[in-house]
């Protein structure tokens, strides 16, 4: 057994070892903690109202230091939930709706 996977022996299923694949479930927690905070829950509703938005409109609208707005864009953005275009020097974030119908969709299917 490695460190990213683990096996069960007793399995419900036919008795058949069970095998866990540990940096899937790292990866399924780390996406759903980047949207369980309050302040990148408010970051995606502005962006969300706004269509797309720069790094520092976004800052400026919600009055936070610029490197904070940075570090929970770059959670969101790591974890699929916002999408980037460039327009010269300006990056402009958009929601990933996609993104979050497949979280949704995942969350209605664990909670069933």
């Amino acid at each position: 057994m490695n460190t990213y996977s683990l096996t069960l022996n007793n399995s419900p299923d036919n008795g058949a070892p069970l095998k866990v694949d540990l940096l899937n479930i790292k990866k399924a927690a780390m996406t759903l903690r980047a949207v369980n905070h309050k302040l990148r829950q408010q970051i995606l509703k502005l962006i969300d109202d706004e269509g797309k938005i720069t790094v520092t409109e976004l800052y400026v609208k919600l009055r936070l230091e610029q490197s904070v707005a940075s570090q929970h864009l770059a959670i969101l953005r790591k974890a699929g939930f916002v999408n980037t275009t460039r327009d010269g020097k300006f990056i402009h974030y958009s929601v990933n709706a996609k993104r979050l119908k497949e979280l949704n969709k995942f969350m209605n299917d664990l909670l069933e």
